[in-house]
Order: C-alpha cells, then structure tokens, then sequence
C-alpha cells in the first residue's frame, strides 16, 4: 500500500500523504512522492498541483523511528541529501504546487511545506522545526529555508528553541500566504488552484522558471553544508539520548557531546 493518493480534476494534481497516525516521512514517501512527481510531469493537462495530509496532520515531522536503524553518518548525510533532491525538486517544479497544511507541519513536515511554492494553514495548524529538542538539526534544508520566509532572527529563534508557531503568526512572519478556518484549509487552497489553472499553461510555466532566480546562490552551498552537519551531529551522543528519549517520551539529559 502506497502513502499517497493521487488524483487529478480540472487540470489539478491533489496528493494525498497517508501514512498515519503522523503522516511522517518515511523513506517510502520521499520515493512515492518523486514517483508522482514523474507521473504529474507527463501529464500535460496538469497546471496546478495541491499537497495535503489526511487525519490529524498535514505532516508531524520526519519517520525518527526509521532514522534510529541507520547505521554511521554517510547513511545519514545520504538520507539528508535524498530529501534535499527532492525538496528542490518541487521548490523548482515546473507548475505550482500548494500546501494545504492542517494540524501540524513539523520538522520534516514543515520542510516539505517549505518547498511549496504557496502555502494555505488552518487556524489550528502548528508550525515549526523541533529537531534541537532531540539533540539533532534540521536535514532537508529547514536552517536554508526557513531564514528565507521568516527572517533570520525569527529563524533561530524557531530552530534553536524547537517550539513551534501558530499559523496566524506564521503568517504575519510571511511563512503562509493565509490562515483560515480549520474546515476550510483543503477547500481554499483548492479555489486559489483554479484561479491559477484558468490561466495559461505557457505563463504558468515562465513565471515558475523566472522567480527562482531571486534566490541567492548560496542556498546550494548552505544546503549541502547542512547534509554533512546532519549526517556528523547524528553520531553524537546527545542525539542518540535524544532520539531515545523522544521514542521513550522522556525530557532528554544531554551531555553536550
């Protein structure tokens, strides 16, 4: 059984994580997702695509479970980097996709809200980076991107302190472009997608390949150089403490090595 559903109507792609009951990412949804990503870019109707999650979250962070059966930090940098691919793959797809976040985007979750080109938030929605509280860092570019939509005070405040944000903040930060009723969320974002597909596929396509270039050229740099520290701060001992304490639910006692 897949961890998307897929479906498209009216020149849009809906994707739907279903991997409960925290819609984390997984290995298997980074390759179902690129998988769709292949399919989306042959489908020439398609002009708009919207990314939600079902239950509770939209997605409550990285699979840490599986995280804890790598074995040394080249397994760690490569899943980072894994990630990484495919998050700029969607930040760089060639039609727009939308994130429709409800209940949380944490860690992982948030990143791949990240690489959304617009995002819509419930009012309940929280947002946020909490890998500090787990003695590790962020991996699939969060410290690059995140600075980029909140500022980088407001940046390491989040990362630093691991505590998230509540939408409306999220959006007065520039992190979300609305905030609107819970029940709501899924439907909005799929009214601002049929604004878009009403316009040409010819415009849609230039204007995703032309604003990318206001990016600064060192997020590739910044990136990578996250991928390594993921991979190095993963054989620490406070990351282990942390990990563990997190599947034990228990305040972790880190030793600062």
């Amino acid at each position: 059984m897949g961890t998307l559903a897929y479906e498209t109507d009216n020149h849009i792609a809906t994707l739907t994580i279903k991997s409960p009951p925290a819609n984390a990412l997984s290995s298997a949804l980074i390759n179902d997702l690129a998988e769709k990503l292949d399919e989306i870019e042959q489908d020439e109707a398609i002009k708009a695509v919207v990314l939600k999650g079902e239950g509770k979250f939209f997605s409550a962070g990285a699979d840490i479970k599986e995280f804890t059966s790598l074995q040394d930090a080249t397994d760690y940098q490569s899943l980072s980097e894994k990630g990484q691919q495919l998050f700029d793959r969607i930040e760089h797809f060639h039609v727009p996709v939308i994130a429709a976040i409800h209940g949380a985007a944490l860690g992982g979750g948030l990143e791949l809200a990240m690489s959304c080109h617009i995002r819509i938030a419930s009012e309940n929605a929280k947002l946020g980076l909490p890998e500090s509280t787990l003695g590790i860092i962020p991996g699939f570019a969060g410290t690059q991107r995140l600075p980029r939509y909140v500022g980088t005070a407001k940046a390491y405040e989040m990362i630093l302190t691991g505590e998230p944000i509540r939408a409306h903040e999220a959006q007065a930060l520039g992190l979300v472009n609305r905030v609107v009723e819970n029940e709501e969320v899924f439907a909005e974002a799929m009214k601002l997608a049929e604004k878009i597909v009403a316009k040409s596929k010819l415009t849609i396509n230039r204007i995703m390949k032309l604003i990318p270039y206001s990016i600064v050229d060192q997020f590739a740099t910044g990136a990578k150089a996250e991928a390594k520290a993921f991979g190095e701060i993963f054989g620490s001992n406070d990351a282990k403490e942390g990990v563990q304490a997190f599947i034990e639910k228990r305040k972790p006692n880190f030793q600062d090595k």
